[in-house]
């Protein structure tokens, strides 16, 4: 077992009521501990929840909560976003607990279980939270607003979160959200930002999934109201493909820089209609709100114009292009086991835009390796947006001396998905 998986356990019971029970197990990770708790109730129309939630180290304060809903049958897989480090970066730079949730539905039963709000599956969150609040220390996450992302099914959760929790919620990113809710939206949900991904004609379009639809009239809903709501649309991908997380990230990041409030215990501040930009879904133009005289029901609106383009270019290309290099390794350390055997440690924040892909190690007498030697550090796979894998190699390799080298100076890089290097870590010597 790697020693990056678990440094310690502590599992135990929480009796809350005659009817409701939840287990806990929490665990250390390098960026974090992670808190994972199962809930069963005898009231919930489901039949009980996993709930994985990441809080990083260096956190004082949790000012949100990024919960990252898995779709219909899909269960079993929501854990891996706690252990995300592309995600883990965002939750450390914002202050945020990451939530990844796994809801079972009864046995012969499906995901219907659990999709809308009031099932179990927002007092289930709601009580794992006020739990987590309590083992942690952080007990701000009993009352911490949430940011919401969902697929499919879960992307229909969002919605359902969106009607019933409107003042909670600090925005949403649904991708190919399922089922085409038809309920009235209390006014304060059309403040908040909503962006959603659909595929088109290629999308979760049977009769009752209805992915394109859904998509088409929760826009219309929230335009004819002056709502925050874009429309996605990604050609040539489908139901189960998408970069999503590559549009989602850049539109939380620009929710998250004007919404969060300067204290935890204060009201999540509205979107300054100033750097409002809206998009043409038709020729994919982008342009300030202040330059637009026309109506404007059928266009997306986007929170700033950095998001405006970022949308522009995902709904053209079906990604979003990291552009600048992940930062440096750090805390470089070399333990000499012999004379001619070393073994090499050192630590590494993942790039927030496209994580990392691998790390060169470098001696300055010209040997590069690959860390890991193949295969990526750690990817996310296309459809439910999984980390993959979950659990990491410890970030050290043993080198041996070369036989003609008296001393060498050792460095390391990571690089991200899009193959952009960073800078080096600081310099160390191997058998000085």
């Amino acid at each position: 077992m790697s020693n990056y998986l678990l440094k310690y356990i502590f599992p135990f019971i929480l009796m809350l009521s005659v009817s409701i029970h939840a287990q806990l197990n929490i665990s250390q990770i390098d960026a974090g501990k992670i808190f994972q708790l199962a809930i069963y109730d005898d009231a919930y129309l489901f039949d009980y929840a996993d709930y994985s939630v990441f809080i990083p180290d260096g956190v004082t304060i949790i000012k949100g909560v990024f919960i990252h809903q898995h779709g219909c049958s899909m269960e079993g897989i929501g854990s891996s976003t706690a252990y995300d480090i592309q995600y883990q970066a965002m939750a450390k730079k914002w202050g945020l607990a990451i939530v990844g949730p796994d809801i079972y539905p009864k046995p012969g039963r499906n995901c219907i279980d659990w999709i809308d709000a009031e099932s179990g599956s927002a007092a289930s969150l709601i009580k794992a939270m006020e739990l987590v609040g309590k083992a942690s220390g952080h007990a701000e996450l009993t009352d911490a607003p949430w940011l919401l992302w969902g697929h499919s099914g879960g992307g229909y959760w969002t919605l359902s979160m969106m009607k019933n929790y409107p003042d909670r919620i600090i925005g949403v990113f649904a991708y190919s959200p399922a089922f085409n809710p038809q309920w009235e939206y209390p006014q304060e949900a059309f403040r908040i930002p909503l962006m959603i991904r659909h595929a088109g004609a290629t999308d979760g379009n049977n009769t009752g999934i209805d992915c394109w639809q859904t998509a088409l009239n929760t826009f219309a809903q929230f335009r004819k109201h002056n709502g925050y709501v874009s429309l996605a649309y990604t050609h040539e991908q489908n139901h189960n493909y998408s970069y999503v997380r590559y549009m989602a990230i850049p539109f939380f990041e620009a929710i998250l820089t004007q919404r969060l409030p300067d204290h935890h215990s204060e009201k999540l501040k509205a979107m300054n209609q100033v750097n409002t930009w809206y998009g043409d879904t038709a020729t994919y133009h982008v342009m300030p709100a202040s330059a637009f005289q026309k109506n404007v029901s059928a266009m997306n609106w986007l929170p700033d114009s950095t998001a405006a383009m970022k949308w522009r270019e995902y709904v053209i290309t079906g990604t979003v292009a990291d552009k600048t290099p992940p930062p440096a390794p750090y805390s470089l350390q070399v333990n000499l086991l012999n004379d001619t055997l070393a073994v090499v440690k050192w630590k590494s924040d993942a790039d927030i835009e496209s994580g990392i892909k691998y790390f060169n190690i470098r001696i300055k007498d010209g040997l590069t390796m690959r860390f890991p030697e193949s295969d990526d550090y750690q990817k996310f796979n296309t459809n439910g947006d999984n980390a993959e894998p979950v659990i990491l190699p410890e970030l050290q390799f043993e080198i041996i001396k070369p036989a003609m080298t008296k001393t060498s100076q050792i460095f390391i890089s990571a690089v991200n998905h899009f193959n952009l290097e960073s800078p080096f870590s600081d310099i160390a010597v191997l058998w000085p």
